[in-house]
C-alpha cells in the first residue's frame, strides 16, 4: 500500500497549501466520521495529525471490511466522490484524535479551475489513485497472505505500532488467527 496522496508519493505541495490556508482546521475524536458511507461525500483534507480508516460493510454480512488508510502528513476523502458530490463509496473514520485541515468538494473543484498547472495536478492525482487501485487489486490475486502482510511492512513502516492487528488484517483481508501465524512464523523465522 502506498501512501494516498501521500507526501513521499507525488508532488502535491500547491494542494497542501491551499488545504491549510483556505481550510477549516477540524479535530476529530476517536470514531468519528469525516464522511459516511451512502451519504453526499462533502470533504477532503491535510492530516495534520492522527489516522483514519477507510470502512465498508459487506453486502450480506454487513461486516466491517476496511480498505485504506489515511496517516498525518497524507490527504484523506473520498476524492472521485467529493468532487461532483456523489455519496460516499465508504466510511471514514479518525482512529485516534485526529486533525486535519478540510476544504468543501466545491473549493477543492475552484483550485482545479485556478490554471493549466491545478488542472494538470487534477489529471496526475486521478492517474496516482488509478495505478494504486489496480496495485492494490493485483496484489489480492498474485500474493499470499504473508506476501501481502510483508509487502504492507516494506510499504508502511511502523505500523503496526499504530494500528491494532484485527484491523491490519481486515485491510489485508486476512483473519487476525492468520496474521498471528504469520506473525509468529516471521519471528521464529520459518
Amino acid at each position: 500500500m502506498e501512501q494516498k496522496f501521500g507526501i513521499n508519493t507525488i508532488d502535491v505541495k500547491q494542494l497542501r497549501v491551499f488545504c491549510e490556508q483556505e481550510g477549516q482546521s477540524v479535530q476529530y475524536q476517536k470514531g468519528e466520521q469525516i464522511e459516511c458511507e451512502g451519504q453526499p461525500s462533502q470533504w477532503f483534507g491535510f492530516v495534520v495529525e492522527g489516522c483514519f480508516k477507510y470502512v465498508t460493510r459487506g453486502i450480506s454480512d454487513r461486516h466491517e471490511h476496511i480498505t485504506w488508510f489515511s496517516f498525518a502528513g497524507e490527504f484523506v476523502g473520498d476524492y472521485p466522490s467529493c468532487l461532483d458530490r456523489q455519496p460516499s463509496k465508504t466510511t471514514i473514520e479518525a482512529m485516534m484524535p485526529s486533525r486535519v485541515h478540510r476544504i468543501s468538494g466545491e473549493q477543492l473543484m475552484c483550485f482545479y479551475y485556478r490554471n493549466t498547472d491545478t488542472m494538470e495536478l487534477r489529471s496526475i492525482i486521478g492517474e496516482h489513485l488509478l495505478n494504486q487501485a489496480r496495485a492494490r487489486y493485483l496484489d489480492f490475486h498474485r500474493t499470499t497472505p504473508r506476501e501481502r502482510y510483508e509487502l504492507l511492512m516494506r510499504r508502511c513502516p511502523g505500523i503496526v505500532e499504530h494500528l491494532p492487528l484485527n484491523v491490519i488484517a481486515s485491510f489485508l483481508n486476512i483473519s487476525p488467527k492468520t496474521i498471528s501465524m504469520i506473525r509468529r512464523d516471521i519471528t521464529f523465522g520459518r
